[in-house]
C-alpha cells in the first residue's frame, strides 16, 4: 500500500513521489513495467533477459576487465560460457533460481598508505547478471536522481562535482556538504531506523 510522501518543503523533488508504508522515506519504484513513448507496457523482466542485452552485458564485462572471482573464471572464458549456459543462465534468473555466489574478498592499500580497503570481487557470471540488470533500470532510475548527486552516476565524476562546488563558490556559497554512507551502518541505532 502506498501513500503521499510528507514533506515540508514546498517544490521539494520528492514531494510528489509515492512511499510504502512499510518502508517511509523511500520511493516506491512500482512494478516492474513500464511505459514506453507508444503508452505501451513493457516487461521490464523480459527486457533485462533478451538474449541480445545479455551479449551486450557480455562484451561490457569484458570490456571492464577485472580479476576472476571464487570460481577463477576469468572475462576472457566468459563469452564462450554464456555461448553454452546462456539459455540455463536466463531461464534460472527467470524463474527465481539464480543466486549470486560469495564474492572473493582482497585487501587493498589505500592511498597515502593509511590502511586498506576491503574489496569484494564478484564472480564474472555475476557481473554479467548485474551488467544486464543495469543496462535496463539505470537509465530508467537516472532520471529520478537529484542533479546534485554525482556518486557512481554514469558521465559523471568526483571532478564534476569539485567543479560544481567550485561554481557555488564563485557564486557567494560558502558550505559545502559531503556525505558518505560507506560506514553509516556500522555506527547506526538500526532499531531507531526501523521504528521510524
Amino acid at each position: 500500500m502506498c501513500r503521499q510522501q510528507k514533506t515540508t518543503q514546498v517544490g521539494c523533488r520528492g514531494e510528489d513521489r509515492l512511499e510504502t508504508e512499510g518502508t517511509p522515506g523511500a520511493p516506491n519504484m512500482g512494478p516492474l513495467k513500464e511505459a514506453t513513448e507508444t503508452g505501451e507496457e513493457t516487461d521490464l523482466m523480459e527486457r533485462i533477459l533478451d538474449s541480445e542485452n545479455f551479449e551486450i552485458a557480455c562484451l561490457k564485462v569484458k570490456e571492464n576487465g577485472g580479476a576472476p572471482g571464487i570460481d577463477g573464471m576469468t572475462v576472457q572464458e566468459l563469452l564462450p560460457y554464456f555461448r553454452d549456459h546462456g539459455r540455463e543462465l536466463l531461464e534460472s534468473v527467470r524463474n527465481g533460481g539464480y543466486r549470486p555466489r560469495p564474492v572473493r574478498r582482497v585487501e587493498i592499500p589505500k592511498d597515502g598508505g593509511k590502511g586498506v580497503r576491503n574489496l569484494g570481487i564478484p564472480t564474472v557470471v555475476d557481473r554479467l547478471v548485474q551488467q544486464a540488470v543495469a543496462r535496463v533500470l539505470a537509465p530508467i532510475c537516472e532520471k529520478t536522481f537529484s542533479d546534485s548527486s554525482y556518486g557512481f552516476r554514469p558521465e559523471r565524476s568526483p571532478h564534476d562535482a569539485m567543479e560544481k562546488v567550485l561554481e557555488y563558490y564563485n557564486d557567494g556559497y560558502i558550505w559545502a556538504v559531503d556525505i558518505d554512507l560507506a560506514k553509516y551502518f556500522d555506527y547506526s541505532d538500526i532499531g531507531i531506523i526501523k521504528e521510524s
